[in-house]
Protein backbone atom coordinates (compact mmCIF):
# COMPACT_ATOMS: atom_id res chain seq x y z
CA UNK A 1 0.00 0.00 0.00
CA UNK A 2 1.60 3.43 -0.94
CA UNK A 3 1.77 6.16 1.51
CA UNK A 4 1.08 8.85 -0.72
CA UNK A 5 -1.89 8.98 -3.17
CA UNK A 6 -1.74 9.19 -7.11
CA UNK A 7 0.16 12.38 -7.94
CA UNK A 8 0.69 13.73 -4.15
CA UNK A 9 4.46 14.71 -3.47
CA UNK A 10 5.96 14.65 0.37
CA UNK A 11 6.16 18.49 0.39
CA UNK A 12 2.25 18.23 0.42
CA UNK A 13 2.49 15.49 3.01
CA UNK A 14 4.56 17.96 5.18
CA UNK A 15 2.19 20.59 4.55
CA UNK A 16 -0.49 18.09 5.66
CA UNK A 17 1.26 16.35 9.00
CA UNK A 18 1.71 20.53 9.70
CA UNK A 19 -2.23 20.80 9.52
CA UNK A 20 -2.91 17.54 11.40
CA UNK A 21 -0.63 18.91 14.08
CA UNK A 22 -2.04 22.73 14.29
CA UNK A 23 -5.48 20.88 13.86
CA UNK A 24 -5.40 18.43 16.71
CA UNK A 25 -4.03 21.57 18.97
CA UNK A 26 -7.05 23.89 18.27
CA UNK A 27 -9.43 20.48 18.85
CA UNK A 28 -7.77 19.83 22.15
CA UNK A 29 -7.93 23.94 23.35
CA UNK A 30 -11.85 24.65 21.59
CA UNK A 31 -12.48 22.89 18.74
CA UNK A 32 -12.41 24.05 15.20
CA UNK A 33 -9.25 22.34 14.29
CA UNK A 34 -11.78 20.33 10.77
CA UNK A 35 -11.15 24.26 9.60
CA UNK A 36 -7.47 23.71 9.25
CA UNK A 37 -7.60 19.83 8.51
CA UNK A 38 -10.10 19.37 5.94
CA UNK A 39 -9.34 22.20 3.82
CA UNK A 40 -5.47 20.77 3.07
CA UNK A 41 -6.87 17.55 2.39
CA UNK A 42 -8.72 19.08 -0.73
CA UNK A 43 -5.47 20.48 -2.01
CA UNK A 44 -4.39 16.51 -2.53
CA UNK A 45 -4.59 16.07 -6.52
CA UNK A 46 -7.32 13.61 -7.45
CA UNK A 47 -8.77 13.29 -3.63
CA UNK A 48 -12.99 13.74 -4.06
CA UNK A 49 -14.07 15.71 -1.27
CA UNK A 50 -15.74 12.53 0.19
CA UNK A 51 -12.53 11.05 0.76
CA UNK A 52 -11.31 14.05 1.82
CA UNK A 53 -13.94 14.19 4.28
CA UNK A 54 -13.55 10.35 5.21
CA UNK A 55 -9.87 11.05 5.50
CA UNK A 56 -9.95 13.64 7.82
CA UNK A 57 -12.39 11.82 9.93
CA UNK A 58 -9.41 9.04 10.67
CA UNK A 59 -7.05 11.29 11.42
CA UNK A 60 -9.53 13.36 13.83
CA UNK A 61 -10.80 10.27 15.61
CA UNK A 62 -6.58 10.06 17.13
CA UNK A 63 -6.62 13.32 18.41
CA UNK A 64 -10.25 13.60 19.77
CA UNK A 65 -9.49 10.16 21.05
CA UNK A 66 -5.92 11.60 23.14
CA UNK A 67 -7.60 14.63 24.38
CA UNK A 68 -10.46 13.07 25.41
CA UNK A 69 -8.09 11.01 27.84
CA UNK A 70 -6.39 13.99 29.34
CA UNK A 71 -9.30 15.64 29.84
CA UNK A 72 -10.73 12.82 31.94
CA UNK A 73 -8.18 12.38 33.77
CA UNK A 74 -7.49 16.00 34.93
CA UNK A 75 -10.51 17.53 34.53
CA UNK A 76 -13.37 14.53 35.45
CA UNK A 77 -16.44 15.96 33.82
CA UNK A 78 -19.52 13.88 34.33
CA UNK A 79 -19.66 10.60 32.62
CA UNK A 80 -23.47 10.83 33.84
CA UNK A 81 -24.45 13.75 31.32
CA UNK A 82 -21.61 12.70 28.50
CA UNK A 83 -21.92 8.90 28.28
CA UNK A 84 -25.35 9.39 26.76
CA UNK A 85 -24.97 12.49 25.15
CA UNK A 86 -21.79 10.99 23.03
CA UNK A 87 -24.29 7.87 21.96
CA UNK A 88 -26.46 10.30 20.83
CA UNK A 89 -23.98 12.14 18.82
CA UNK A 90 -22.41 8.64 17.15
CA UNK A 91 -25.99 8.44 15.78
CA UNK A 92 -26.18 11.55 14.50
CA UNK A 93 -22.86 11.43 13.04
CA UNK A 94 -23.49 8.22 11.30
CA UNK A 95 -26.61 9.48 9.77
CA UNK A 96 -24.92 13.22 8.88
CA UNK A 97 -22.20 10.95 6.81
CA UNK A 98 -24.92 9.10 4.97
CA UNK A 99 -26.15 11.54 3.56
CA UNK A 100 -22.71 13.74 2.91
CA UNK A 101 -22.67 12.16 -1.03
CA UNK A 102 -25.56 13.53 -2.02
CA UNK A 103 -26.26 16.99 -0.16
CA UNK A 104 -23.88 20.12 -1.16
CA UNK A 105 -22.80 21.91 1.54
CA UNK A 106 -23.49 25.10 0.06
CA UNK A 107 -27.27 24.88 1.36
CA UNK A 108 -25.71 25.05 5.02
CA UNK A 109 -22.81 27.54 4.87
CA UNK A 110 -25.29 30.40 5.02
CA UNK A 111 -27.24 29.21 8.44
CA UNK A 112 -23.73 27.88 9.94
CA UNK A 113 -22.34 31.85 9.54
CA UNK A 114 -25.20 33.35 10.95
CA UNK A 115 -25.00 30.91 13.80
CA UNK A 116 -21.45 31.40 14.38
CA UNK A 117 -22.10 35.63 14.33
CA UNK A 118 -24.68 35.23 17.00
CA UNK A 119 -22.77 33.17 19.05
CA UNK A 120 -19.78 35.26 18.84
CA UNK A 121 -21.49 38.34 19.22
CA UNK A 122 -22.99 36.46 22.92
CA UNK A 123 -19.91 35.74 23.71
CA UNK A 124 -18.07 38.83 23.10
CA UNK A 125 -21.13 40.83 25.18
CA UNK A 126 -21.73 38.55 28.22
CA UNK A 127 -17.80 38.52 29.40
CA UNK A 128 -18.85 36.29 32.26
CA UNK A 129 -20.46 33.44 30.32
CA UNK A 130 -18.50 30.51 30.62
CA UNK A 131 -16.27 31.91 33.61
CA UNK A 132 -17.80 29.46 35.93
CA UNK A 133 -20.12 26.47 35.98
CA UNK A 134 -23.67 27.83 36.86
CA UNK A 135 -26.08 24.57 35.35
CA UNK A 136 -29.25 25.76 34.28
CA UNK A 137 -31.13 22.43 34.81
CA UNK A 138 -31.07 19.44 36.43
CA UNK A 139 -31.86 15.27 36.20
CA UNK A 140 -34.00 14.79 33.77
CA UNK A 141 -34.16 17.77 31.56
CA UNK A 142 -30.29 18.28 31.95
CA UNK A 143 -30.04 15.37 30.09
CA UNK A 144 -32.36 15.73 27.51
CA UNK A 145 -30.99 19.01 26.60
CA UNK A 146 -27.52 17.42 26.28
CA UNK A 147 -28.78 14.14 24.05
CA UNK A 148 -30.60 17.22 21.72
CA UNK A 149 -27.24 18.89 21.29
CA UNK A 150 -25.14 15.67 20.75
CA UNK A 151 -28.28 14.54 17.75
CA UNK A 152 -27.89 17.74 16.17
CA UNK A 153 -24.22 18.32 16.76
CA UNK A 154 -23.42 14.69 15.41
CA UNK A 155 -25.28 15.19 11.99
CA UNK A 156 -23.82 18.08 11.50
CA UNK A 157 -20.43 16.71 12.08
CA UNK A 158 -20.90 13.71 9.51
CA UNK A 159 -22.63 16.36 6.98
CA UNK A 160 -19.63 18.68 6.78
CA UNK A 161 -17.15 18.86 10.08
CA UNK A 162 -15.62 21.76 10.93
CA UNK A 163 -16.80 23.95 13.76
CA UNK A 164 -17.85 20.77 15.59
CA UNK A 165 -15.84 21.08 18.72
CA UNK A 166 -16.62 24.62 18.50
CA UNK A 167 -20.54 24.41 18.71
CA UNK A 168 -19.80 21.57 21.36
CA UNK A 169 -18.50 23.74 23.44
CA UNK A 170 -20.96 26.91 23.18
CA UNK A 171 -23.56 25.00 23.19
CA UNK A 172 -22.20 23.20 26.76
CA UNK A 173 -21.62 26.80 27.89
CA UNK A 174 -24.64 28.32 26.78
CA UNK A 175 -27.48 26.28 27.03
CA UNK A 176 -26.07 23.97 30.18
CA UNK A 177 -24.28 26.47 31.79
CA UNK A 178 -20.50 24.64 31.95
CA UNK A 179 -17.69 26.44 32.46
CA UNK A 180 -15.38 26.69 29.19
CA UNK A 181 -13.13 24.38 30.55
CA UNK A 182 -15.64 21.48 31.73
CA UNK A 183 -17.48 22.42 28.53
CA UNK A 184 -14.22 21.70 26.41
CA UNK A 185 -13.65 18.53 28.27
CA UNK A 186 -17.22 16.98 27.72
CA UNK A 187 -17.00 18.11 24.00
CA UNK A 188 -13.83 16.18 22.99
CA UNK A 189 -15.62 12.73 24.34
CA UNK A 190 -18.53 13.75 22.55
CA UNK A 191 -16.59 14.84 19.13
CA UNK A 192 -14.94 11.67 18.93
CA UNK A 193 -18.01 9.82 19.31
CA UNK A 194 -18.96 11.90 16.33
CA UNK A 195 -16.06 10.69 14.41
CA UNK A 196 -16.24 7.29 14.91
CA UNK A 197 -20.15 7.57 13.89
CA UNK A 198 -19.04 9.20 10.90
CA UNK A 199 -16.46 6.80 9.94
CA UNK A 200 -18.63 3.41 10.48
CA UNK A 201 -20.16 4.88 7.16
CA UNK A 202 -17.41 6.07 5.51
CA UNK A 203 -15.26 3.05 5.73
CA UNK A 204 -17.57 -0.02 4.42
CA UNK A 205 -18.00 2.15 1.42
CA UNK A 206 -14.27 2.44 1.14
CA UNK A 207 -13.67 6.07 1.21
CA UNK A 208 -11.11 6.55 3.80
CA UNK A 209 -7.21 6.80 2.03
CA UNK A 210 -5.67 4.69 4.94
CA UNK A 211 -2.21 5.42 4.84
CA UNK A 212 -2.63 9.27 4.74
CA UNK A 213 -5.18 9.21 7.24
CA UNK A 214 -3.23 7.05 10.18
CA UNK A 215 0.08 9.32 9.45
CA UNK A 216 -1.84 12.42 9.68
CA UNK A 217 -3.80 10.89 13.06
CA UNK A 218 0.06 10.76 14.54
CA UNK A 219 0.50 14.52 13.81
CA UNK A 220 -3.04 15.18 15.17
CA UNK A 221 -2.26 13.16 18.70
CA UNK A 222 1.23 15.26 19.32
CA UNK A 223 -0.90 18.46 18.86
CA UNK A 224 -4.03 17.34 20.85
CA UNK A 225 -1.47 16.14 23.83
CA UNK A 226 -0.29 19.66 23.91
CA UNK A 227 -2.92 21.65 23.48
CA UNK A 228 -5.56 19.89 26.03
CA UNK A 229 -2.57 20.27 28.02
CA UNK A 230 -2.06 23.68 28.02
CA UNK A 231 -5.82 24.45 28.13
CA UNK A 232 -6.04 22.89 31.69
CA UNK A 233 -3.28 24.64 32.84
CA UNK A 234 -4.37 27.69 31.63
CA UNK A 235 -8.30 27.39 32.49
CA UNK A 236 -11.76 28.76 31.18
CA UNK A 237 -10.16 32.29 30.05
CA UNK A 238 -7.87 31.07 27.79
CA UNK A 239 -10.11 28.93 26.41
CA UNK A 240 -12.50 31.80 25.94
CA UNK A 241 -10.29 33.78 24.11
CA UNK A 242 -9.16 31.32 21.50
CA UNK A 243 -12.72 30.60 20.83
CA UNK A 244 -13.72 33.48 19.79
CA UNK A 245 -10.37 33.34 17.59
CA UNK A 246 -11.48 30.19 16.17
CA UNK A 247 -15.34 31.20 15.70
CA UNK A 248 -14.06 34.82 13.94
CA UNK A 249 -11.61 32.62 11.73
CA UNK A 250 -14.73 30.12 11.06
CA UNK A 251 -17.24 32.79 9.98
CA UNK A 252 -14.40 34.27 7.46
CA UNK A 253 -13.86 30.99 6.16
CA UNK A 254 -17.18 30.45 5.41
CA UNK A 255 -18.00 34.20 4.46
CA UNK A 256 -15.12 33.71 1.54
CA UNK A 257 -16.60 30.18 0.40
CA UNK A 258 -20.47 31.64 -0.13
CA UNK A 259 -19.25 34.43 -1.94
CA UNK A 260 -16.95 33.01 -4.31
CA UNK A 261 -19.68 29.85 -4.64
CA UNK A 262 -22.41 32.95 -5.49
CA UNK A 263 -19.66 34.86 -8.15
CA UNK A 264 -18.83 31.68 -9.61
Amino acid sequence: MELLPHDMDWGVLGLLLLAAFAAGWIDAVVGGGGLLQLPSLLLVPGMTPLQALATNKLASVFGTATSSVTFARRVRPSLRTVIPMAAIALLGSFGGASLAAFLPAAVFKPIIVVALLTVAIITLVRPSLGAVTSLRFRGRRHLVIAAAIGAVIGFYDGLLGPGTGTFLVISLVGLLGYDFLRASAKAKIVNFATNVGALLFFIPIGAVIWPLGLVMGAANILGSLLGSRMAIARGSRFVRVLFLCVVGVLIVKLGVDIWVEATA
